[in-house]
């Protein structure tokens, strides 16, 4: 019979879960980890809670046994949409383990149909949070403080919160992700943490005078640059997707 464990949309509680199932010492064969609540005929079902130091254990195996590249990875993977994405990455876990495979190495078979799943779904959130690390636009508000918005289709804002917080360290910046509801908090000095709300009101977070000043000079300075006669539509959407424009000072007509 099908089992079937059951947990939270996280890379904690779907390591939790990946934990529960080897305690249990069922057929790796007969198990799978949802997220989506789908139901199966002829399954037994299995809540899981999410663990955080259950997690921390797999998180310290997977790391051991299969290297850092592999398991942020694996890491990536979690952060993306795709419903199918904890069963791909137990399965890709379960076969690296049972052959062992090195550190670094976890990847190597992508004809695997969980390695390939997983390995792709990590390239997507991969490339999506190495865009939004050159094309997310701070703005000063008048409250004193740098804030941003993104609409990632990926869960992405743990893997940016480290590189802006290593680059402004002084700052005191907010990164929203309003598509989930997501804030990304960097208090100056101090350590980032995730809290999450609903979208806030609209003229919250004004820019400051300076601001403004400084974003009409950038835009002034995008336009005064363009060669009309050489400009060329389909390369700008290759190197910059329209979905990330909404966000950029460029591409507002204030």
């Amino acid at each position: 019979m099908l089992q079937v464990y059951q947990c939270e949309d996280s890379i904690e509680g779907i390591f939790t879960a990946i934990y529960r199932i080897y305690e249990d010492r069922n057929q790796h064969r007969e198990c799978c980890v949802r997220i989506d609540g789908e139901l199966f005929l002829l399954a037994e079902y299995h809540q899981v809670e999410t663990d955080p130091e259950l997690a921390m254990k797999v998180i310290r195996t997977l790391y051991q046994r299969f290297g850092e590249e592999d398991y942020l990875t694996i890491c990536y993977a979690l952060v993306s949409e795709d419903g199918d994405k904890a069963n791909a990455v137990y399965h890709a876990v379960v076969y690296g383990l049972e052959r062992k495979a090195g550190r670094g190495h976890l990847f190597d078979n992508l004809a695997d149909t969980y390695l390939h799943k997983v390995f792709s779904l990590a390239r997507g959130a991969r490339n999506e949070s190495c865009h939004l690390k050159g094309f997310l636009r701070f703005e000063e508000t008048r409250q004193g403080f740098l804030y941003a918005t993104i609409g990632p289709k990926n869960n992405v804002i743990t893997f940016l919160m480290p590189h802006f917080a290593d680059r402004f360290p002084m700052e005191d910046f907010i990164v929203h992700d309003r598509v989930r509801g997501i804030y990304g908090v960097h208090p100056a000095g101090g350590q980032w943490y995730l809290a999450s709300g609903q979208q806030p009101e609209e003229g919250t977070f004004l820019p400051s005078a300076a601001e403004e000043q400084y974003q009409q000079l950038f835009r002034h300075f995008c336009s005064s640059i363009a060669i009309k006669d050489r400009k060329n539509l389909h390369l700008q959407r290759n190197l910059l997707p329209l979905r990330f424009r909404n966000d950029m000072v460029e591409f507002d007509s204030r």
